[in-house]
């Protein structure tokens, strides 16, 4: 089993969950565990492989829709942490700017820590995962 680090696979992961003008992608080599980011800015590309995007020996870290990562982890969360604000942050996703919202409501509450700490955990352990599943041992 090739080995990666914990800390190259959460970088790769939020590198690509970027919102920006460029769109970004993050691989994982299958045969040395190497993490490697790209961007539609060439300025910011260096030092990848020629055959990053073309070749199977990589493998793209999924996106936080490809892990449920995105509305349905902030809907668990509140249903867990302020369950009578369960249908407005349901309506905060019928729009946009939802996140937006849901951390000015969790600022209010005095969740918004909490809220960090239940994405950060759940991140990992859904990176962990996916890790496992596609033969990669995790090392920290």
């Amino acid at each position: 089993m090739v080995t990666v680090k914990l800390a190259d696979v959460l970088y790769g992961f939020e590198f690509s969950c970027f919102d920006g003008p460029f769109e970004a992608m993050a691989y994982v080599c299958r045969e040395t565990g190497a993490v490697y980011c790209t961007s539609e800015d060439e300025s910011f590309e260096s030092d990848l492989p020629p055959d990053l995007e073309i070749s199977d020996r990589y493998v793209a870290l999924p996106s936080k829709n490809d892990l449920d990562l995105g509305r349905s982890l902030a809907l668990s969360f509140i249903e867990k942490a302020a369950p009578s604000d369960y249908e407005a942050v349901l309506g905060f996703f019928r729009k946009r700017g939802a996140y937006a919202k849901l951390k000015e409501l969790l600022e209010r509450k005095g969740l918004l820590n909490q809220w960090y700490e239940f994405e950060r955990a759940s991140i990992e352990s859904a990176l962990r995962q996916w890790c496992q599943e596609n033969g990669f041992e995790i090392v920290t």
